[in-house]
């Protein structure tokens, strides 16, 4: 009896990845709809026909300073990309705060005006749909704070950049 209950829950649990990763797979950018640090639902679907540049932040990193460059390449180019901010706790615990000292912080120091959205997890057991997806899309995950995706302006290429790699440098290849 105990065998026959233990493969019927290894069944089901096959059975659940299975849907849940073609689901994810079969998603789309623009399925997407996240809350803001404002608390707005932005729907991803108004970002078609422009590239997306998805970083995951953190207001304590020493990559912190890269905010200023994604306020510079939001404002130079964001007829052509927009630039998204994901604050994540994951690396270090070097995003404590809460959404609304999140929102301070960055227009405080960089004048942040680009969309950033509620704190999430972009990696572990409760890594945000978003992030399983772009996983699925590239197989890489971010593995620091400032970890970044560009997205094709038909949704369908995903790439990924390091930490390392300036947002600068990722605008100036458009």
């Amino acid at each position: 009896m105990r065998i026959t209950l233990v493969l019927i829950q290894a069944f089901v649990l096959i059975i659940h990845t299975s849907f849940s990763q073609s689901k994810s797979t079969k998603m789309s950018i623009y399925d997407f709809q996240i809350q803001s640090l404002s608390g707005e639902m932005i729907d991803f679907s108004d970002y078609k026909g422009k590239k997306i540049l998805i970083v995951n932040t953190a207001s304590e990193c020493g990559y912190t300073p890269q905010y200023a460059d994604l306020q510079l390449v939001h404002e130079n180019f964001g007829d052509q990309l927009q630039v998204l901010g994901f604050p994540a706790n994951n690396f270090g615990g070097q995003e404590p705060g809460t959404d609304e000292q999140i929102a301070s912080f960055c227009e405080k120091n960089y004048g942040v005006d680009f969309p950033l959205f509620s704190k999430m997890d972009v990696v572990g057991e409760q890594q945000h749909p978003l992030y399983v997806w772009l996983k699925e899309k590239t197989g890489k995950e971010p593995n620091w704070n400032f970890c970044k995706y560009l997205i094709s302006d038909d949704g369908k290429e995903v790439s990924f950049y390091p930490s390392s790699v300036n947002p600068g440098e990722i605008a100036e290849k458009l």
